[in-house]
């Protein structure tokens, strides 16, 4: 059965995980040890790789492009830049040149984990701090901030839908929460020890996983919708 989204268990009042289905991994990639956040520009995925960022065909998995830039966590594209994470700012990226075009403070100071594009904004997740910032891009004030109770990686937006990855240990899913109370609507479990450091949606029916220490990347088939 396809189940709609917000629904609990009867029996426990809890909102039940279902098993994420993994249809691909790509990586690990060479001279990578790390995969931090991951974006997709409509024809290739990108990937932060601590002193790189790399793009990959998800067709054939081969990488295309490898930009020289510091790429510590979320990655995020808005139609003509990439926006990275370093430490305490989020650099935006010309993807042609890979030249820093501008910069802004991270709201975290360093503790920012997740980064997406949405609506006009970046949308940042703090990892400890269990947070979804939406941010100015232009000058990195926070517009408004989104509890959540789960440690925070990946953030993307589909279809008016907003998502985050978490991890704790060896324990990691990716959670459809309310945008504006922050409520948890759907959970996909990843198999255990199999973490979530980046998370982007495709647009369609595949989410991108960071994978963290693994190097890896991974496509999460996204639940389908029961049809109103």
């Amino acid at each position: 059965m396809t189940r709609t989204p917000g629904m609990t268990d009867e029996a426990t009042g809890q909102l039940p995980a279902r098993a994420a289905e993994i249809v691909r991994e790509y990586g690990p990639f060479d001279g990578v040890e790390q995969i931090g956040g991951v974006t997709y520009d409509g024809r290739r995925v990108w990937a932060a790789a601590g002193s790189k960022v790399l793009a990959f065909d998800p067709d054939s998995g081969e990488v295309a492009r490898t930009l020289d830039c510091a790429a510590h966590a979320g990655t995020a594209f808005d139609g003509t830049y990439l926006y990275q994470i370093a430490e305490a700012r989020i650099d935006k990226i010309d993807p042609a040149t890979g030249s820093v075009v501008a910069s802004i403070p991270s709201p975290g100071e360093g503790r920012d984990s997740g980064l997406a594009w949405a609506e006009g904004s970046l949308w940042v997740g703090q990892y400890r701090d269990r947070r979804i910032h939406q941010v100015d891009p232009e000058t990195g004030a926070v517009v408004r901030t989104i509890e959540s109770n789960r440690f925070v990686t990946g953030v993307t937006w589909v279809d008016g839908e907003l998502w985050h990855g978490t991890w704790d240990g060896d324990e990691s899913e990716l959670r459809h929460i309310d945008p504006d109370s922050g409520a948890v609507l759907e959970r996909l479990e990843m198999p255990p020890g199999t973490g979530v450091s980046g998370l982007e949606s495709d647009g369609a029916d595949l989410f991108y996983c960071g994978g963290g220490p693994s190097g890896k990347v991974r496509a999460v088939r996204r639940p389908k919708r029961v049809a109103p």
